[in-house]
């Protein structure tokens, strides 16, 4: 199989490999850098503000532990969702770190913008998009943005509709209706069906793809929905997958070369787009050398339709150098 069309280049939670996540710092260096897409991942606060932040869990982020101290749960973990907006705007982002075990407080990639410079602020999804929509605009350009509802059923439980407050951010910054600019995710199959049937919206639909060992916020079977079978099933509601690197690359063979999964033939047969995540320079699978090969393996090799990394720039250069005819393998 080849392709004529170069994968998107999706900044994961930004240009995080230079910048702390999910900051507005790192959403305006992703865009400057060229990043066809941007990841918002989204939470809700106790007031039921969508906020763009990986975890339900403030702490590994932020300095919430200082400013609130006595503020977490039974678990020791402080969530996001037993805070006002106003009190999540006091915050300081800082670089991820470890919240257990003897590594609490060390970065979880040291190599990465200080920890002790906690310079940075947690952004509303309304704010961010604004902000995008203005760089959009100053740079004459269109970039995309990639939205993951993170653990929507337990925020059901908790008592906030986290796909409603999404949808209501979309409608009000002007993006509800712009399918080639916005792509929704979840790791639950439901949320997405409940997008697309009850809510009707418009936007194309990623299924997420994890390990069912994760706990991720659903009931779905992550193998299966990687088998034949499974794929339908997601074809039915979804227009792509978002699979782990290690659903595609099985690592190497005696002889040196590749070992792929037939994932992406088989999504992409279905009409399915396989956007895989995550692609760091810091984080290399077992077996690859460099990022560079990293990303000959699925851009030549699997074919993939685009590519969740924390360094855009890299995956740009990368893109670049390949021959004129854009032939990928």
């Amino acid at each position: 199989m080849s392709t004529t069309r170069s994968p998107i280049v999706i900044a994961h939670r930004g240009a995080s490999g230079y910048l702390p996540e999910h900051t507005l710092a790192a959403k305006a260096l992703a865009h400057a850098m060229g990043a066809n897409f941007l990841e918002q991942d989204v939470v809700l606060s106790r007031d039921g503000t969508a906020i763009v932040l990986h975890d339900i869990h403030l702490d590994s982020t932020t300095d919430v532990a200082q400013r609130f101290p006595g503020r977490a749960r039974n678990d020791g973990r402080f969530y996001a969702i037993d805070f006002d907006l106003d009190e999540i705007r006091q915050l300081r982002v800082h670089e991820r770190t470890h919240v257990d075990g003897s590594r609490e407080g060390c970065a979880v990639y040291p190599g990465r913008f200080p920890v002790e410079h906690a310079l940075f602020t947690v952004p509303t999804l309304a704010e961010e998009l604004d902000m995008l929509a203005g760089l959009d605009r100053s740079r004459g350009c269109l970039t995309g943005v990639y939205i993951e509802l993170k653990s929507p059923n337990w925020h059901q439980r908790e008592g906030l509709d986290l796909s409603a407050a999404v949808l209501a951010v979309l409608e009000k910054t002007g993006y509800r209706e712009r399918p080639e600019q916005v792509f929704l995710q979840c790791f639950d199959d439901l949320t997405l069906q409940h997008l697309g049937r009850r809510l009707a919206t418009p936007l194309p639909m990623i299924q997420l793809i994890g390990d069912n060992e994760w706990g991720e916020d659903s009931a779905v079977d992550y193998e299966y929905l990687r088998t034949p079978a499974g794929l339908d099933y997601v074809a039915s509601y979804a227009q792509g997958i978002g699979p782990f690197i290690s659903h595609i690359y099985l690592g190497k063979a005696a002889c040196g070369t590749p070992r792929l999964s037939e994932l992406v033939e088989q999504a992409q047969a279905r009409g399915l787009q396989v956007h895989p995540y995550t692609f760091r320079k810091d984080d290399l699978p077992v077996g690859i050398e460099s990022f560079s090969e990293l990303l000959d393996v699925f851009i030549r090799d699997a074919g993939v339709d685009g590519l969740f990394t924390d360094f855009p720039d890299l995956v740009i250069d990368h893109l670049k150098q390949l021959p004129s005819d854009g032939q990928l393998r």
